[in-house]
């Protein structure tokens, strides 16, 4: 894709999205109080392949409170921590990748401690934390924007590249990382990191309702008017 020079049209293209889909699926706001330490999201984000977010989320509250210490979990049995995640639709592979996380967490930092992110830049707390095993830019976006770093990173998950895929807003055959490198520039400036995580579980809605990966109901989609796949099918 060749990003246009000047004024970036998909940045108008972004904001007058985003009040259709608040208008179709309502408010999703992450309260303050309700945003987790880094760690946590970090967490989450290694154990969450495949699995909704309410499993996940519910799984790490889980093993914390079995272990009681993040630097526990890093400890504990390969075996132990698959029975622990059984809730996880590829559990042996979260249990396994969890536990090279957190184990090469401690090696770095002596503890599973993120606080040394907190006066970093955005851009280089993400690719500090893209250096730990089974992190790539998805995990890394959600830990510096879901959580109390409060950061302006875009999430991407399957359902939201594969919108901003058919709406010609990110090249067709982007991988997550090239992705987010092509539609940060065009985020609308004004918008705040809690705009940024409203909008990616609003184009999660978008992808699960309408925009699957083998059917797409353009002509129910909210979001139709702005995409070029929508458009096309219109006629």
């Amino acid at each position: 894709m060749q990003l246009p020079l000047g004024d970036d049209p998909r940045t108008e293209t972004l904001r007058q999205l985003q009040p259709r889909l608040i208008q179709r699926f309502g408010r999703i706001e992450r309260a303050p109080r309700e945003r987790r330490a880094p760690e946590w999201v970090l967490v989450q984000g290694v154990i969450g392949a495949r699995t909704r977010s309410e499993t996940s989320n519910a799984a790490t509250d889980r093993l914390l409170a079995e272990y009681g210490s993040w630097e526990a979990v890093a400890d504990a049995p390969l075996e132990a921590l698959q029975a622990q995640l059984a809730t996880q639709t590829y559990p042996n592979v979260a249990a396994a990748r969890l536990k090279a996380c957190l184990t090469d967490l401690v090696e770095r930092r002596g503890a599973v401690d993120l606080s040394h992110l907190e006066p970093m830049e955005t851009d280089a707390a993400m690719a500090w934390l893209e250096q730990l095993p089974g992190v790539g830019r998805k995990i890394a976006a959600g830990v510096v924007n879901a959580s109390t770093l409060d950061r302006k990173a875009l999430v991407l998950d399957s359902h939201h590249r594969r919108v901003l895929q058919r709406m010609g807003l990110v090249p067709h055959k982007a991988d997550t990382a090239r992705a987010y490198a092509a539609i940060m520039p065009a985020m609308p400036p004004e918008w705040s990191a809690a705009d940024f995580d409203e909008h990616h579980l609003l184009m999660k809605e978008i992808g699960r309702a309408f925009c699957r990966p083998s059917s797409m109901a353009c002509g129910q989609c909210p979001a139709q008017a702005l995409c070029e796949t929508g458009r096309a099918r219109e006629h």
